[in-house]
């Protein structure tokens, strides 16, 4: 302890001197009026906040004076007196003034609380002068054996007692306190989010890794099957091909002879070219094939079960066996139409691509049936081969020759269909055909007449629509009419279906085996056009 007298006149009156003392960093001034009777007698009323704790625990349900101010200031009570007594040695003097008294309470209870009840053999000797030493004894023995939570206690009780600024100054403290609290969870639950969020990418990276690799596995799988697919398929097309190649070397020899008659090299590019469409035209056609062999055992099939429930109901009889022998003649016979009906289909081929080196065997079925239907179709015209159709880019090059020959370019008028007739030759056994026009498509196909020519020269002749055999305007004929019309005319066949072609672009060219003595009929169909006339470019020969 350490003090300090200041002195001012004489030295026997009280009231001219000033004493101040500081007690463990606390500093203990008297007020200068008066209070020399107050430190030689000193009034009992610090004991009452004893009073009032013991009160105030007793009226609190029971419930201990550490509970109650735990459970009412929000923080532990050690906490709590450490806030209390920082605030007291920061703020003694500033934010608020005790009294003498509530001074020497307070440092009385901060000893007890630091070292305990008070002992006169551990406390040195205080001087008889030394007034507040003396004070601050009796007021530490006053405590007697006051227990360090009890004396936490009433320090805080009284320093919120005797400063309205402590409550204040802990509610601050408390929100503080509670804003870090909330910021800890945030910084924990945010860290917790981004462990989980982490955890999560890893898992979905190594998802995402599998699932590259699983991919990467079945494409590296997919590549083999295709590059094995691939093969197998080249390996079949050599083998096609060389067949097909086989079979129209010689045609294709003599046509590229003809069209470039002095470059060796361009007719082995022609050859190669014209090899390649018809390889795709015979793959095609065969498609086409397999699909009406389809066609054909799926409605042999529907026959079967038609004669299977045909069957049923005469053995059951449920009707008498005439009307059902009628009924089942009906059905058999639309099918033999229909089977010697799309037979030509097949052979003939409805696309604008075609073969002429097709495997015959698919043909060989339909003639059995027929055959086997009856004499009455055995006098129906041979098989139709396939005809070959392909396209070349020197349009240029062959309109620029045929326009040396003034008979081989036509018009085509608007709304006009041009046929031109071409009779086969004694010699010949195919017959070519290559045509262009100069900036607008036309329409072409290739039909057969089975009819002797009565002259074996190319005649043109034009009509106003595609249906050369129109009627003209009035009433239609009668049924027997127009089955002497048509038993009076030639069969003709199709043999390259009417479509129009961009031979403003490209060459057209084609060639077809001859099926028999007949006329060939090429059309270049311009009736679309209703503002147009087109300009046609052809040439057609015959080979052995």
């Amino acid at each position: 302890m350490m003090a300090t007298e200041v002195q001012s006149g004489d030295l026997d009156s009280a009231t001219s001197s000033r004493l101040e003392v500081s007690i463990d960093g606390l500093t203990l001034s008297p007020d200068p009026e008066g209070e020399q009777t107050q430190v030689e007698e000193p009034d009992p009323e610090p004991a009452e906040p004893e009073t009032d704790t013991s009160g105030d625990a007793g009226g609190e349900d029971g419930e201990t004076a550490k509970s109650a101010i735990e459970r009412k200031w929000g923080f532990p009570l050690l906490e709590l007196y450490g806030m209390g007594l920082k605030f007291f040695k920061d703020k003694d003097g500033k934010a608020f003034h005790p009294t003498y008294e509530e001074k020497l309470r307070l440092v009385a209870l901060h000893k007890q609380v630091l070292l305990g009840p008070y002992n006169p053999d551990a406390s040195p000797e205080v001087g008889f002068f030394d007034v507040l030493g003396n004070d601050r004894r009796k007021e530490w023995a006053s405590l007697g054996n006051l227990e360090k939570e009890e004396a936490m206690v009433e320090f805080v009780k009284l320093l919120n007692k005797c400063c309205n600024l402590f409550a204040p100054y802990v509610t601050s403290h408390k929100i503080e306190r509670e804003e870090q609290e909330r910021k800890r969870k945030e910084e924990e639950e945010r860290q917790r989010l981004e462990e989980e969020e982490m955890e999560r990418q890893r898992q979905e990276e190594e998802r995402q890794r599998l699932e590259e690799e699983e991919r990467q596995r079945r494409e590296e799988e997919e590549r083999r099957q295709a590059e094995e697919e691939r093969l197998r398929i080249e390996q079949q097309k050599q083998q096609i091909m060389a067949a097909l190649n086989a079979q129209t070397a010689v045609q294709f020899q003599q046509y590229a002879a003809q069209q470039y008659p002095n470059s060796p090299e361009q007719q082995l590019g022609l050859i190669r070219q014209l090899q390649e469409q018809h390889y795709q035209q015979y793959m095609q056609q065969l498609y086409q094939v397999q699909l009406a062999q389809q066609q054909a055992a799926l409605q042999k099939q529907q026959m079967q079960a038609d004669l299977m429930v045909q069957g049923t109901l005469e053995s059951t009889g449920f009707c008498s066996g005439e009307p059902i022998a009628a009924s089942a003649a009906g059905p058999l016979c639309a099918a033999s139409a229909t089977s010697s009906e799309e037979t030509p289909t097949v052979n003939g081929g409805q696309s604008d691509s075609y073969s002429e080196g097709m495997d015959r065997e698919p043909e060989a079925e339909p003639a059995e049936e027929v055959s086997e239907n009856g004499p009455l179709l055995a006098d129906s015209p041979p098989v139709i081969a396939a005809p070959s159709m392909w396209t070349r880019p020197q349009i240029k090059d062959f309109k620029e020759k045929i326009r040396q020959d003034a008979d081989s370019v036509i018009t085509v008028g608007r709304g006009e269909v041009v046929t031109v007739r071409v009779p086969t030759h004694e010699e010949g056994s195919y017959l070519f055909w290559e045509f262009a026009t100069d900036y607008y498509d036309i329409g072409f196909g290739v039909f057969f007449e089975w009819t002797d020519a009565a002259s074996a020269s190319v005649s043109v002749h034009v009509s106003e629509s595609s249906d050369e055999d129109e009627d003209e305007e009035g009433e239609p004929p009668s049924e027997e009419e127009k089955a002497k019309k048509e038993a009076g005319k030639p069969q003709v066949d199709e043999i390259v279906p009417v479509y129009r072609r961009d031979c403003h672009e490209e060459v057209y060219a084609g060639s077809h085996q001859y099926p028999g003595r007949g006329v060939y009929l090429l059309k270049f169909d311009n009736s679309y056009s209703l503002w147009r006339s087109k300009s046609v470019y052809y040439r057609v020969y015959y080979t052995r």
